[in-house]
Formats: C-alpha cells, sequence, structure tokens
C-alpha cells in the first residue's frame, strides 16, 4: 500500500505558527512591496467610531512594519504599536523610530486597562484567536472606544485579477468556492464568541506598480513564504508571463477592497 505524500505548495492546518513567524524573515520584501491603505479607509474610521484620530489614543496591534501606523500618525494620532514579530519590529523602527512599538499579541496585550480610544488591526486579527483577543480588545479599550478591523481584499470583479486568483486557487489547491463563502461571513469570524457588533464598510482604491513589485508583493505572502523556494519560483515565473500580456508596459494596476470592520467598547 503506497501513501499519498502531501502537496509542498498546500499549508497544513498545523502550519499556522509557522506562516504567522514567516514574515520575519521577509520584513523588508514586506515593507518595500506591500501597499498602503487609502485615504477614504481612514475616513470610513473615523465616521464609524463617530470621533477623529487626531488627539486620539490608537493602539496598532500586528503592526508589521508599520504601513497602517505611519497613517495613524499622520493624522495626528497618539499611536503605540504592538509586534510580535522580531523581524517586523526591527524593520518597524528602523521606518518610524519616533513611534514607540512594544513586542506582544492580540491575545495578550501588553497594556493597562482602559488606555485605548482606538484599537486596530490592518492584516492581522486573522491571526488572533478571537476567543482570546475579543476580551483583550474589550479590556485595552476606554468605554466609547472603537475596534477597527481590515484588509485589502483583491477585487474579483476585475477580469485579470479573477484569473490570477483562480491561478493561485490551482496552485494551492483551494476550494474557491468556500474562500467565497469564507470572505462573505468575515463579520462571523471576527467574533465567534457574539460579544461585539460590528458595522461594515467596503472601500475601493488601486495603486499601479512595476510587475516587480506586483510580484514581490504576492511572494511576501505567508502561503508562499512557508513553501520550498522552487515551487515559489516557478509560480511566480509563470505568472509573470500572464502578466506582460496583461500588461504589454509592465506596469501593473492592482485593484483593492478595503474590508473594514468596527465595533464599539459599550
Amino acid at each position: 500500500m503506497t501513501t499519498r505524500q502531501p502537496d509542498p505548495r498546500t499549508p497544513s492546518p498545523s502550519s499556522h505558527a509557522a506562516r504567522a513567524h514567516s514574515f520575519n524573515a521577509a520584513a523588508a520584501q514586506y515593507a518595500a512591496n506591500r501597499p498602503s491603505y487609502p485615504a477614504a479607509l481612514l475616513d470610513a474610521v473615523e465616521e464609524e467610531a463617530g470621533r477623529a484620530l487626531a488627539g486620539a489614543r490608537a493602539v496598532d496591534v500586528g503592526a508589521g512594519t508599520g504601513i497602517a501606523t505611519a497613517l495613524l500618525h499622520a493624522r495626528g494620532a497618539d499611536v503605540v504599536a504592538v509586534e510580535p514579530g522580531e523581524g517586523m519590529a526591527a524593520q518597524f523602527r528602523a521606518a518610524l523610530p519616533d513611534i514607540p512599538v512594544v513586542r506582544g499579541n492580540g491575545n495578550a496585550l501588553p497594556l493597562a486597562d482602559a488606555t485605548a480610544d482606538f484599537l486596530t488591526y490592518a492584516q492581522a486579527w486573522h491571526w488572533t484567536d478571537p476567543v482570546r483577543s475579543v476580551p483583550e480588545a474589550l479590556r485595552v479599550l476606554r468605554p466609547g472606544g472603537a475596534l477597527a478591523l481590515w484588509w485589502n481584499t483583491n477585487a474579483v470583479d476585475v477580469d485579470w485579477i479573477a484569473g490570477q486568483g483562480d491561478r493561485l486557487a490551482r496552485f494551492f489547491g483551494i476550494d474557491v468556492a468556500a474562500e467565497k463563502r469564507r470572505r462573505t461571513d468575515h463579520t462571523e469570524l471576527a467574533d465567534p464568541t457574539g460579544r461585539l457588533r460590528f458595522s461594515r464598510r467596503e472601500v475601493r482604491w488601486s495603486r499601479r506598480v512595476p510587475v516587480d513589485t506586483h510580484l514581490a508583493n504576492i511572494g511576501s505572502h505567508s502561503a508562499f513564504l512557508v513553501i520550498p523556494e522552487d515551487h515559489r519560483t516557478a509560480f511566480l515565473t509563470e505568472e509573470r508571463s500572464h502578466l506582460l500580456r496583461a500588461f504589454p508596459d509592465g506596469v501593473v494596476e492592482e485593484t483593492y477592497d478595503v474590508l473594514l470592520l468596527v465595533a464599539h467598547n459599550a
């Protein structure tokens, strides 16, 4: 009897921790190539929170290299960042030396009770365990404070993005229908404890970047960082050919729908 070997391109459930830690070795790549967020997103955060970021005490959790932290700071918030990864925190300090960053994660925030007006998670809430991170958020937020979670998601109604999504799904063996359902249920998944009542907004935006930047952005995602380099290189090399057929000038227009969820601490 032969034993079927696992496909090295498909991360197993047990690899969640490895994927979470994989960013540390790729922090510079992440900082240089990941997309930021539009001003309209910060407008939406303020509207849903019912207060301005300027002058507010904000904590950016899972801050990574500081992409969102820098935007909060530019809005006038008094920001402290929380980041679990050594490599990402080092990249953060190099880019934003005047903003404090402390080591920690959303499941056990290294912060005192009732000290934040805003608690933000940019691309980071899914790395937490909501059973632990929800009560931690409520502990750290002041009464009336806002928890804001957001993710850049690919605009799959754009033809070339849908095509790339199909190729990625085949490469990683993803059930596309199940993935669509997961995204639809994102609000419920954000808090399975049912303690929070989220409002939901979507903000569309785009950026134009060289093909190499787009490919480096893709390659900075954890699903790629934990697979063998030859598999990653083979996919990205083939993907370059697809992209250059769609964008012969070598400049890719990435389109995103930022999913924003905001909940208040009563």
